[in-house]
């Protein structure tokens, strides 16, 4: 075990659960070269920002964290890693308060390079662990397993193929692997994660998606599975017949991106907005109370109003329990950026504002449905209630819960009787102790 006196490494984590997987797996290297993990936010010998960049709001946000990490310590080894360090790593270089810009391809490496250079200064660590624990603090509910990583499918506007590479798949005996040792570790949620989770499988012999969650399912004990993201063309019955296992979470996210089949050519998606709208009432056929939560993107180079109008009518239609509502941004490196017929600024905002009217109305009227409904509630952490000690959670399919309980419920899961809403919030009642 590492020492007390250890030299301390924060890792703050921003955009994906694609980005969540790869700190878990950076937060492990770390204490294995013998540096202690801290919160986020605190004070540390060694600072990791694993960045997004998938908008341009992404890459400010990675920038303020990176200055707000060397405001904490001065003295501190501020590292900027992840997919704005894939992108541009220049840029970030340039900054005044980064020591080392490490991208994608670098993060497997990243922690023996940091611990090196403290070698190479005078300030070696501690002996490392054999495996890494969470910062203090931090909860053992749920962990985010990578399953594949890389794009083969360029869609105009996404950067991800280039700060992620071509689709490889992990071995599913590693995966499987991984997921029992967690689960063993005390973990009680697995969320498969990856870039395309649909191409799992293509690079290796015998096996897909499908087969990769029934061999989860059968060979760990892990309580709940929940898988990240779909295509829409990817759902079909082989798949959906799995989720007869109630340790398969019924949550389903689709990126729709468009609901104008025009705007979806340009995008380079591949699926139509009929063929989305028949992927949602499978879904719905086959998985009752499945919740069903989408990207969309206002103001794409080249959307004209009866555009965003079929994309808002698809939205309605569809019903989703939640919506990621983001407005396009140029990326430099993607085929949109050179694209001639934006979208104005006013046009983008007002498109915006409505699609997030919708989401809310939507998201309020989903939980409303739910009222009555027993659901199992993985409980996350403590808060604070005017009646009372009170727990926060996340339902199976997706919804976050509070509950009033004198019991500890930290990191459990139970049954838990929804009554009422407040927000964004439903409260529930945790009917077995």
């Amino acid at each position: 075990m590492a020492s007390s006196g250890a030299p301390t490494v924060a890792i703050e984590t921003h955009g994906c659960k694609l980005n969540q997987a790869d700190s878990t797996a950076l937060a492990a290297d770390f204490a294995r070269h013998g540096f202690r993990l801290v919160p986020a936010g605190e004070s540390a010998d060694v600072y990791v920002v694993n960045t997004c960049t998938v908008t341009h709001v992404a890459d400010r946000k990675a920038r303020r964290g990176l200055r707000a990490a060397r405001r904490l310590n001065p003295k501190a080894t501020i590292v900027a890693t992840g997919c704005y360090a894939e992108r541009d790593p220049d840029a970030l270089a340039g900054m005044a308060e980064i020591d080392l810009v490490v991208g994608n391809r670098g993060k497997l490496d990243l922690a023996r390079r940091v611990a090196e250079s403290r070698m190479e200064s005078g300030t070696p660590c501690a002996e490392g662990t054999d495996s890494g624990p969470p910062p203090p603090g931090a909860l053992r509910a749920r962990v985010m397993v990578k399953i594949q990583e890389g794009c083969n499918q360029v869609c105009a506007y996404c950067i991800v193929p280039k700060v992620r590479g071509r689709e490889r798949s992990v071995p599913p005996s590693v995966i499987v692997g991984q997921i029992e040792e967690r689960a063993a570790r005390g973990y009680r949620e697995a969320v498969l994660t990856g870039t395309q989770l649909g191409s799992y499988g293509f690079d290796l012999d015998g096996i897909d998606l499908a087969g990769l969650i029934e061999r989860v399912l059968g060979e760990t004990s892990v309580e709940r599975l929940r898988v990240s993201s779909l295509q829409p063309q990817e759902i079909d019955a082989r798949l959906l017949r799995l989720w007869t296992d109630p340790r398969l979470c019924p949550h389903f996210h689709l990126p729709l991106q468009s609901g104008s089949d025009e705007i979806l050519g340009r995008m380079r998606r591949r699926y139509t907005a009929e063929r989305y709208l028949e992927a949602v009432e499978e879904i719905r056929a086959a998985v009752p109370g499945a919740a069903v939560t989408a990207d969309v993107i206002a103001g794409f180079p080249g959307e004209t109003d009866a555009d965003f109008e079929r994309t808002h009518a698809l939205c309605e239609r569809a019903q989703f329990s939640a919506m990621h509502v983001f407005p396009y941004s140029v990326r430099p490196g993607t085929s949109a950026a050179h694209f001639a017929d934006r979208v104005g600024p006013a046009e983008k905002a007002a498109r915006m504002e409505r699609l997030l009217g919708l989401a809310a109305r939507q998201s309020a009227q989903f939980r409303r449905k739910m009222l009555g409904e027993t659901r199992p509630t993985l409980w996350e952490r403590q808060v604070a209630e005017d009646d009372g000690q009170a727990w926060e959670g996340l339902t199976d399919n997706y919804v976050r819960v509070r509950a009033v309980s004198g019991e500890d419920l930290l990191n459990r899961i139970t049954p838990t009787r929804l009554e009422r809403v407040d927000g964004d919030v439903v409260y529930g009642r945790v009917t077995v102790g």
